[in-house]
């Protein structure tokens, strides 16, 4: 079954689901979120999210994301947003795969997608918010496509239009420390609830 939505970067092959294909002002561009960067409850619920009807029915999967919550209640596209789950990168550095025999430049499709609606690529993106539905708290549930446009930017990539070493290089040590922060946070969480009991050491004969 052919899927919406779903990319990867051609440089490294990772895997993205491609929440908005352009944005405004700036049609060379879209908003994806890397997968293997979200833990397993997330990552489950926006998959489950992107086979939904409603996100293949999506025109932009960030419609279909701000009317879904996240396993802990959260709204999924604000909540991606504020955790810096939101990718700004080039569009010409996106693979689209909707099956293992179909893959797609994502500067492309666009080009098609507009010459099929007789628009130009430009047109094509959403303007103004992305609006949660109302029983969400104000304060996450209105996302702009502009702020999106700005979170967890990826490096610009070199002139072959692949990422160079140092751009990955940067994008993995950001990754690294976002996730040793989480890691310790959760450990002093831990030691909160349990702490954790010293073994004694046995002296020798």
């Amino acid at each position: 079954m052919a899927l919406k939505h779903v990319g990867r970067f051609k440089s490294n092959q990772r895997k993205v689901i491609v929440a908005y294909r352009t944005l405004p002002d700036d049609a060379e561009h879209c908003v994806v979120v890397q997968t293997e960067n979200l833990d397993a409850a997330d990552h489950d619920a926006l998959i489950t999210a992107v086979e939904s009807d409603a996100g293949q029915n999506a025109e932009e999967f960030a419609t279909a994301m701000a009317r879904n919550q996240l396993p802990d209640g959260r709204n999924m596209l604000a909540g991606f947003h504020t955790t810096g789950k939101m990718l700004r990168v080039p569009t010409n550095t996106v693979e689209m795969t909707p099956d293992n025999k179909t893959k797609i430049m994502l500067d492309e499709l666009n080009k098609i997608i507009a010459e099929q609606k007789g628009v130009s690529i430009e047109d094509l993106a959403i303007k103004g918010p992305v609006t949660a539905p109302a029983t969400t708290s104000q304060s996450t549930s209105d996302t702009t496509v502009e702020t999106l446009a700005t979170a967890g930017e990826v490096p610009a990539p070199s002139s072959d239009n692949v990422l160079s070493d140092e751009d990955l290089a940067a994008q993995y040590r950001s990754q690294a420390d976002a996730m040793f922060k989480e890691a310790k946070r959760l450990r002093e969480e831990a030691e909160e609830l349990v702490p954790t009991k010293k073994k004694s050491v046995k002296a020798s004969a």
